[in-house]
């Protein structure tokens, strides 16, 4: 990955024969330019690297970013969970089938963003429950499938990991992809999960780990990184047995964390 100055600023090229696409967001009482390297489907491994391009502060990027990535809102947020559903596909696919859903499962999706996993949930399980941090992403879903929850098959709402809006036993699986770099303790969201399923009941949790994303250069204060064997310890600490960390290959830059109730 090579990177260019662009006003002052550094800013990362994702990937060679990306698409810039140029947004103007407010910030504060500020217009900012944004510009958004938007890569080309491919089956590599993407991560969303934005930076700033007029007189901006080198920090900025990541804040205004950081931002919508924890809780997305308004256009530029409806943007981010786009450009995350097709840069993060390969990671949502993969936490799915570690789950191995049965058609009776009800499976709660934690932080579903842009509802990329969604469909396949909803293919593959009876019911399907979504929590996010966001109204906006809330509102989305619940446009987007209104068929299923006029079925009774489907329901979301906003809400934290830390106090989950669900009874206990509840779920069969729970997925979550790309959420642990926001919550507040590691040992409070696993908790929670640990509360909400069933025994039996299967986690997956997929994330970039702590020696990747500090590469990012997100804000310490909105993202925490988290390693493999922070996730690992955290889950053993709740109560949770048969975990494993998954990668489709060795050299895949991010995993997806499994554990039993």
């Amino acid at each position: 990955m090579s990177g260019e100055k662009r006003g002052g600023a550094s800013c990362p090229l994702v990937r060679k024969n990306s698409v810039l696409v140029q947004r103007r967001v407010v910030e504060g009482d500020a217009i900012r330019s944004i510009d958004i390297f938007q890569p080309p489907v491919s089956r590599g491994e993407l991560i969303f690297k934005p930076c700033l391009i007029r007189n901006q502060e080198p920090n900025m990027p990541p804040r205004i970013i950081a931002r919508q990535l924890s809780r997305p809102k308004g256009a530029l947020g409806v943007l981010v969970a786009q450009l995350m559903n097709r840069g993060n596909a390969r990671m949502n696919a993969f936490a799915v089938r570690q789950l191995e859903l049965a058609a009776s499962d009800h499976v709660l999706e934690i932080g579903f963003g842009g509802g990329l996993t969604l469909p396949s949930l909803l293919e593959g399980a009876a019911y399907v429950a979504g929590v996010d941090r966001s109204p906006d992403m809330v509102r989305r879903a619940k446009s987007r499938f209104s068929e299923a929850m006029a079925a009774g098959r489907a329901n979301f709402c906003e809400g934290r990991v830390e106090a989950l809006p669900f009874g206990p036993g509840l779920f069969a699986k729970v997925c979550t992809v790309n959420t642990v770099y926001f919550w507040s303790a590691l040992g409070a969201g696993c908790a929670e999960i640990h509360r909400v399923l069933q025994p039996g009941g299967r986690v997956a949790i997929g994330f970039l780990p702590k020696e990747r994303m500090d590469q990012m250069g997100f804000p310490r204060d909105i993202f925490t990184s988290r390693s493999p064997d922070e996730v690992v310890a955290a889950l053993v600490q709740e109560g949770f047995n048969s975990i494993r960390i998954e990668r489709p290959e060795p050299a895949t830059p991010w995993n997806v964390v499994v554990a039993t109730r």
